[in-house]
């Protein structure tokens, strides 16, 4: 029987350069989606998959994080005098209890597959996931990260979520070539970082979510830099296979790349229109502002 997934790794030592310069100050995992930072929801999908063990391996640009998480005592006791006790509930709910984290430096930015290595001493021998809060997925009833963990129950093995991408875009994604598919799941037959269009093995991309046995880390720890003169964890992926047998998910859900400002002006726009509380006024503004007429004067 299979150890279930009760640790969840974040690689957010990322500079985030391509949002320059609101990433000068902020880290771009605490970039809000309408109300909360993107890290706040990669955080609540691995919660609500089971993990209580969250591992942050940063940098020293990321204190933000770390304060986000923290009990901020003088903000309760303000929001307890006020009696604004929405407001109290939405910051205690923030880390749920019997939840913990535990934060990592990364010394050097020397790519994903580094950033894995480095949470090997609070992994342990466990399989654990890990998460990429630059990909929001919206999910709906079941997340992502939680269809990932039904399937290893079920086969023990190391899962990629995957989804196909444009033929175009497959230097910006790990690819993979699967077999036997059984409904959204298939074997794992190889794995290539950012390949051209023109030598990718599939346009199956790899985006953002993972699972992983722990001899990913012996693998890791012989990797030599690859692709952008980075330790990526695809290149030890790839080793992985000659030793385990490890599967691809097509996860059902929508995946926003939120790495992207474009895809992270998608995700705000349709998230704000789903909101409890703005979704209904958010429409009827967007109503007003696309009309063909008002559009073109905004131009």
């Amino acid at each position: 029987m299979s150890k279930p997934i009760k640790k969840a790794v974040f690689p957010v030592a990322g500079m985030g350069t391509r949002f320059l310069p609101a990433t000068k100050a902020n880290p771009k995992e605490m970039l809000t989606v309408v109300d909360k930072p993107l890290i706040q929801y990669a955080v609540e999908e691995a919660v609500a998959a089971g993990c209580d063990q969250l591992i942050f391996v940063t940098s020293s640009s990321k204190r933000a994080i770390e304060d986000h998480f923290d009990k901020n005592f003088e903000l309760e006791v303000l929001l307890e005098e006020k009696q604004k006790h929405k407001l109290l509930e939405i910051v205690k709910d923030i880390l749920p209890e019997g939840v913990s984290c535990v934060y990592i430096r990364q010394p050097e930015a020397l790519g994903l597959g580094h950033a894995v290595l480095c949470a090997k001493g609070v992994v342990g021998d466990d399989p654990f996931a890990v998460i990429l809060a630059d990909d929001m997925i919206d999910d709906g009833d079941r997340g992502c990260l939680a269809q990932m963990v039904e399937l290893h129950a079920e086969r023990g093995c190391s899962i990629l979520g995957v989804e196909t991408v444009e033929k175009e875009d497959t230097d910006k994604y790990g690819i993979v070539s699967v077999t036997k598919k059984e409904g959204r799941a298939s074997k794992l037959e190889a794995i290539v970082e950012k390949p051209k269009p023109s030598q990718a093995p599939s346009n199956l991309a790899v985006v953002g979510r993972y699972i992983l046995t722990p001899r990913i880390f012996e693998l890791l720890e012989k990797t030599q830099r690859g692709a952008g003169n980075e330790i990526q964890l695809t290149d030890a992926i790839s080793t992985l296979l000659g030793y385990e047998h490890v599967m691809a998910l097509e996860f059902e859900g929508i995946r926003y790349d939120c790495g992207d400002k474009l895809g992270y002006l998608k995700a705000t726009v349709e998230y704000a229109l789903k909101h409890k509380v703005l979704g209904d006024e958010f429409r009827k503004y967007l109503s007003i502002y696309c009309d063909p007429e008002t559009f073109e004067k905004a131009k």
